[in-house]
């Protein structure tokens, strides 16, 4: 079996696209920053958010049972860190941006890259994280390819700006 370092030392070398997920609903309103986010499948559209069992999210997630993914733009990094920030209240995290509600009620973040409003189908528990399988019911997408800012994503520990200018050699 592989290590926890390792195998922490190995993923830190995968890009992901840094995302603030959101919710709001009878268990309260609540958010996190993730980049372990990834869609499934498009029939029917259906995006995987993982989060760990024992964040002081977790019950709002699951008795919510909606969300929205909110892939951040490389201007909105502070934001990523406010949202991963221990010390701060859901109310305090909010406070730093404009939100409005989507179909499901939770925050849909202006400025955003793209805003996919979710209902979440099934959790399954595997290790210390909930995977939570989550049907889009709802996309706006904030820019177009051409005009799209920066996205921001996380890789080797750190963060980097992603640019139409950073496309893969050809």
């Amino acid at each position: 079996m592989v290590d926890v370092s390792g195998f922490r030392n190995g993923m830190a070398m995968l890009t992901g696209a840094v995302n603030v997920v959101t919710t709001d609903g009878p268990g309260g309103l609540a958010g996190f920053t993730a980049t372990a986010v990834c869609s499934v499948t498009d029939q029917p559209p259906t995006l995987l958010v993982c989060l760990n069992q024992s964040s002081r999210v977790h019950d709002a997630f699951a008795a919510n049972r909606v969300l929205c993914v909110n892939p951040l733009s490389a201007g909105q990094q502070v934001l990523s860190e406010v949202f991963s920030d221990r010390n701060l209240t859901a109310e305090e995290r909010f406070a730093r941006a404009d939100w409005s509600p989507l179909r499901t009620g939770s925050p849909a973040l202006a400025g955003s890259l793209v805003n996919f409003d979710c209902r979440i189908s099934d959790i399954h528990s595997v290790g210390t994280h909930s995977v939570l399988y989550c049907e889009v019911v709802e996309v706006r997408i904030n820019g177009t390819a051409e005009g799209a800012a920066a996205g921001l994503v996380y890789f080797n520990r750190a963060y980097h700006q992603l640019s139409e200018h950073s496309r893969a050699l050809r």
